[in-house]
């Protein structure tokens, strides 16, 4: 059983990335109801919580039916780190993530997300401190290092280990990799089995098949997986890998009936949790194309779908979609 904290998940964990204008709590939604066994909220700003800045404050927003999740925050000043989470804390969410591994540079070069990775006693102090601050257990998700001449992964897990993080993800990539070519999970099979590091280690980076992720549990002997990018227009990936690691045996895609439905939960999650129609449907529009990736002759469709100007013509359009492409395969 692998646990954070006190917190039981199962014998090999999925987990939901958390990402950048996708992982907020309608997405999260379809995710947890595929079978993810914990979420985390989109990376949220430090100065922008101490600041009350309302994109911030937004991503806060979490519900009981996501449960266990983790709020995941970023940031490169102790103080601001510190009170972030306090605010995090009055949240009450399972875990508080640090995020060491963002690779973009307007937070890179700021020292935050994986700019951190050059200054590996720093990040060693903010750890330490915001475990001392908070009762929530603390987890990193963090980067193989800043370029292939400086990765330093085993130290970077020995040292946030004894900060008193209760979990590590480790996504396979180097900063300067950004999010091409392909993750290394050998570095992260080196944590995991070194006799000094105790805590569970989750891997990141290229699972996008229930064939890969029973190949790299068996081959790397992670806890668990977390799965960003497979996930988004996909939720069914959760399900589909809980199957195959279980019973050797591959479900059949989700046929053209469920991923309408799902698209359509997903929306009326969007509609529920903002308060203008216009920004639910505005916040759709990037998943429409990836819920029907591969369907012969869809652009038409999802073309009509991103210009549709409210909620009743999404859903018109999606019950049109499920009546003339009845009969297609994916």
């Amino acid at each position: 059983m692998v646990k954070i904290g006190n917190i039981e998940l199962g014998d090999f964990p999925l987990l939901l990335a958390p990402m950048e204008d996708v992982s907020d709590p309608p997405f999260r939604a379809v995710c947890k109801q595929a079978g993810a066994d914990m979420m985390y909220t989109e990376f949220i700003s430090v100065e922008g919580l101490i600041r009350d800045a309302e994109k911030s404050l937004e991503k806060l927003d979490i519900f009981d039916y996501e449960r266990p999740i983790g709020i995941q925050i970023f940031g490169a000043e102790l103080d601001s780190m510190l009170k972030a989470t306090d605010i995090v804390a009055r949240e009450n969410p399972e875990v508080l993530d640090i995020n060491y591994g963002c690779p973009v540079k307007k937070v890179t070069c700021k020292g935050a997300g994986a700019g951190i990775l050059l200054d590996i006693p720093k990040m060693e102090q903010l750890t330490a401190e915001i475990v001392k601050r908070t009762h929530l257990p603390v987890t990193v998700k963090t980067r193989l290092g800043w370029d292939y001449d400086t990765i330093k992964i085993i130290e970077v897990a020995k040292r946030l280990q004894g900060a008193g993080i209760q979990a590590l993800t480790i996504h396979g990539r180097t900063r300067q990799q950004m999010y091409t070519g392909s993750a290394n999970w050998d570095y992260i099979a080196e944590v995991k089995h070194h006799p000094d590091i105790h805590i569970p280690i989750f891997g990141n980076g290229d699972i996008d098949s229930p064939e890969k992720a029973a190949e790299y549990r068996q081959k790397y002997g992670v806890d668990g997986i977390m799965i960003g990018r497979a996930a988004i227009g996909y939720p069914w990936i959760f399900r589909e890998i809980k199957h195959y690691l279980q019973t050797g045996e591959k479900l059949p895609a989700p046929n053209l009936e469920e991923r309408v439905a799902v698209c359509k939960t997903h929306l009326q999650h969007s509609l529920e949790w903002k308060a203008h129609e216009k920004v639910a449907i505005n916040e759709m529009k990037r998943h429409y194309a990836a819920y029907f990736k591969g369907l012969q002759g869809i652009k038409e469709y999802r073309a009509r779908l991103v210009n549709a100007p409210d909620a009743e013509s999404v859903f018109a359009i999606l019950d049109e979609i499920a009546e003339v492409f009845a009969a297609a395969t994916f």
